[in-house]
Formats: C-alpha cells, sequence, structure tokens
C-alpha cells in the first residue's frame, strides 16, 4: 500500500508553447514534492542550506544551484531546511519531452541527447558551469521575442551538455530507468545484478557469467561505472529500498532483508553514509513533504 500520493502538478505550459519561463523572488520554498512529464530546468539562488529532493537523493543546497529533471515520474522538490535567507531567487524553466526530438537525431545534438538521458535521474551542475551560464539565463528571461528565445535556450541546454562535471542525483533504480552503458557485457552483469540482488551475490559469480576472471571484472566494471563492484551492488539495493520506504508501509528491517542486505546494523550504516540519514529519518522526511491527491 502506498503511504502517502505523490502530487501531480499541472504547468502552464500548452501544447502550443515551446517553453515556459517564471522568475521569481522568494522568501521560501512552499512547493510539496511532485512530478510532472515537462522537462524542467531549476536555477536556485541565494539559498544556501535548503534542502533538494530528488529521488532518492536529500541533499543541502549551496547558494547557488542548477538542476536538470527529464524524468517524468521522478519525485523532486526544495524545502526550506536551514535557509536563513528570505531574499532567494529562482527561475524555472519547463519544456515539453519533444521540443528538441527531431534534432536529437543529429550528431550535433549527441551531448544534448545524452544529458537528456542521465537528468531523467535528476543532474546537478557544477558551480564553474552555473556561473558561466548564468548571464545567458538571465538574457534569456530579459528576451521578449519568441524565436529568439528559442535560440538562447538551445545554446544554454549545448553549454550544459558540455559540463563534465554534471552529477546525477537519484539512483536508477529508485527512478526506475537503465543506467547509460553502451557495453553488452556490463549491461549483461548488471541486469543480473538487478534480476538478483535480494540474494547475497560474489563477484566471482557474475565474473563467471560475463566470462572473465574476478579481477578483470573488477578492473572493467569499475573503469566502465566508476564504482566498485559491491558498490554498484548496494546502489541498486539502496535504491529499491528507498523506493520502498516511500511507497510502503513496510517494516524497515524487512526492507533491509528484501534487498538482499544481511543485517539491519550493516544497512543502517551503508545507508546513512550513502544517504546523510538513517532509514527511519529519510522515510519521515519524505513523508512529511508528501501530499495525498
Amino acid at each position: 500500500m502506498n503511504v502517502q500520493g505523490i502530487l501531480r502538478e499541472v504547468t502552464p505550459l500548452s501544447e502550443k508553447d515551446c517553453f515556459y519561463l517564471i522568475e521569481r523572488m522568494k522568501s521560501e520554498f512552499t512547493y510539496p514534492i511532485h512530478i510532472h512529464p515537462e522537462f524542467e530546468i531549476n536555477y536556485i539562488e541565494n539559498a544556501k542550506n535548503a534542502q533538494r529532493i530528488v529521488g532518492d537523493s536529500i541533499e543541502e543546497i549551496d547558494d547557488l544551484e542548477l538542476v536538470l529533471i527529464t524524468g517524468a515520474n521522478l519525485e523532486h522538490a526544495w524545502i526550506n531546511r536551514n535557509c536563513r535567507s528570505k531574499q532567494i531567487k529562482e527561475i524555472t524553466i519547463q519544456f515539453h519531452e519533444d521540443l528538441f526530438s527531431n534534432q536529437l537525431t543529429k550528431n550535433q545534438f549527441n551531448s544534448i541527447r545524452t544529458m537528456f538521458d542521465r537528468a531523467k535521474h535528476g543532474l546537478l551542475f557544477s558551480r564553474a558551469t552555473i556561473e558561466a551560464i548564468k548571464p545567458k539565463l538571465l538574457a534569456l528571461v530579459e528576451e521578449k521575442n519568441g524565436f529568439y528565445s528559442l535560440l538562447k535556450l538551445t545554446e544554454i541546454m549545448y553549454d550544459l551538455s558540455m559540463d563534465n562535471e554534471a552529477r546525477v542525483l537519484s539512483s536508477c533504480s529508485f527512478s526506475n530507468t537503465d543506467e547509460i552503458n553502451d557495453s553488452r557485457i556490463v549491461k549483461k552483469a548488471l541486469t543480473y545484478l538487478q534480476e538478483n540482488y535480494q540474494r547475497p551475490i560474489k563477484l566471482d559469480e557474475v565474473a563467471s557469467l560475463v566470462n572473465m576472471t574476478p579481477v578483470s571484472f573488477s578492473r572493467f566494471i569499475k573503469k566502465r561505472t566508476s564504482r566498485t563492484f559491491i558498490d554498484y551492488l548496494n546502489g541498486i539495493r539502496l535504491g529499491i529500498a528507498t523506493r520502498m520506504l516511500v511507497d510502503t508501509s513496510e517494516p524497515i528491517c524487512e526492507i533491509c532483508y528484501n534487498c538482499g542486505f544481511n543485517n539491519l546494523s550493516n544497512f543502517n550504516r551503508i545507508f546513512k553514509t550513502k544517504k546523510g540519514c538513517t532509514p527511519k529519518e529519510f522515510r519521515e522526511n519524505y513523508s512529511k513533504k508528501k501530499i495525498v491527491i
């Protein structure tokens, strides 16, 4: 059973609009956790120590941030938390998934297509990129001509797609989407992990599946995913655990064992290390900011 529902936002964007942009100054964040099918860019300034929730990622933000979200069912919100500022600047841009659909098949748009795929989990851009983008973003806000506005937005999308330090926020197992990877070996191994995460899985077991030695496979998966074998496996388990914490009322101890962790204390330790809070705190944090629809 669901603990609570998530608000599905109905945005002001019409089918005839290319995109919708709103700039506002605010003293606090008031909108609850929500989802919407439209792609969204959210720029926030002067809200240090506010809290960002994107999927199973819950973090306090700095005084400057920009996030792209392209997942139709990816829960997200910004809340006051420890923010003391009463002069928060926010620029939100929303556009339909098909705005760039024809162009995304072209080679010149490869980086934007990859960025949109990554942003299904929420994508946080580096400070250097945000500072470089800011003048163009402000120019877009001031632009009155619809055609030139679209050109400016396209340029911003390309510049963002060049950010090699942009960081994915939510885990793929929480947002129920596939991780981008073009290696058939990795896909075969990771599919196996996703299908068997509930039981103990050893490195040599998966290495044998793809006809590699454990040492070779360990190096291979580290190079391809930037994570060790156990980190990747625990990432899958944590993503499913956080999903269950949000969507069900199952006891935490049952979630722990159902997700393949061998004991509750180990689950709590890994969860707090990766998420910055305990499973109980995560559930409470989420449930307080959700509303029934």
